[in-house]
């Protein structure tokens, strides 16, 4: 993929980001009545690395789900400005994938799909569709950040867009076959899927794994750079579980938080791995 693919891809995807945030904005201002109601029929509390303390802390906060997802799409926004910016004139096959990583944020906006089906009266086709989008836009994330880290460790193609393709067919492979129960949802208003602890565990493997790899090319490669790269995903995983299990106040500014330094420490590495290359 050349400079010039990249930052059209980039520029497509601050676009949609955009527009998810407009989308989300609209949505809140015309469904916010309806958020209390749609917590309180919530089976469970949401699942999360730091959610059993947060659970222990605080009762859900009805419009924290809607918060999430506006935070979701702000920081998908503005990521992806800064790293167009910065990155514009500079080549790195990570960043491309880091990119479509920051990107999936912006499909938050499909679990607000629960408060448009009792605003508008919509069936239940929707409700499941929306359910899909969302799961797509959650493992495609994991997927590219894990492309990401195999070309850390010194995969040399450059043919990015084939490995964004195998991530994209895997993933809609996984999407479309996953059952999902349309009568049933988390306090962050994400609708229950079969299989849900399996696939939460395969996530956590492919994290762990994804993790691993930048700390290997750190230690190969003897970079401090990749080091720092690689405590800066573990913040970005932190907080993006954070972010997207957000049913109290307290977890909202945790998770952005968790996201923005560790996002700003893999970029400002990368850009100054890449720069003189």
């Amino acid at each position: 993929m050349t400079l010039l693919q990249r930052n059209r891809l980039f520029k497509i995807e601050i676009c949609v980001a955009a527009l998810a945030l407009f989308g989300i904005l609209v949505i809140t201002l015309a469904a916010l009545h309806l958020a209390p109601a749609a917590t309180a029929g919530a089976v469970r509390r949401t699942s999360g690395v730091l959610q059993p303390l947060l659970t222990r802390l605080a009762d859900p906060w009805p419009y924290a789900p809607l918060v999430s997802m506006i935070l979701a799409a702000v920081y998908a926004l503005v990521s992806l400005i800064l790293i167009l910016n910065f990155f514009e004139k500079t080549s790195s096959p990570e960043i491309i994938f880091f990119g479509m990583f920051i990107f999936s944020f912006s499909f938050e906006i499909a679990r607000s799909m629960l408060l448009l089906k009792e605003l508008m009266l919509l069936s239940q086709a929707y409700l499941i569709l929306a359910s899909r989008v969302l799961y797509f836009g959650r493992y495609f994330g994991v997927f590219c950040l894990f492309a990401a880290s195999v070309y850390a460790v010194g995969f040399d193609t450059q043919k990015h867009g084939n490995a964004l393709l195998i991530a994209l067919v895997v993933t809609l492979l996984i999407v479309i076959g996953l059952p999902i129960d349309s009568q049933a949802w988390n306090s962050s208003l994400t609708m229950l899927s079969g299989y849900d602890a399996m696939f939460r565990l395969a996530q956590a493997g492919i994290a762990i794994i994804t993790l691993l790899s930048f700390f290997v090319s750190a230690y190969t490669q003897r970079s401090k750079e990749y080091l720092i790269i690689a405590c800066g995903m573990i913040l970005v995983f932190l907080g993006r579980n954070v972010l997207f299990a957000a049913d109290t106040i307290a977890a909202l500014p945790l998770g952005i938080v968790f996201l923005g330094l560790g996002t700003w420490f893999a970029c400002v590495q990368l850009h100054y791995v890449y720069l003189w290359l």
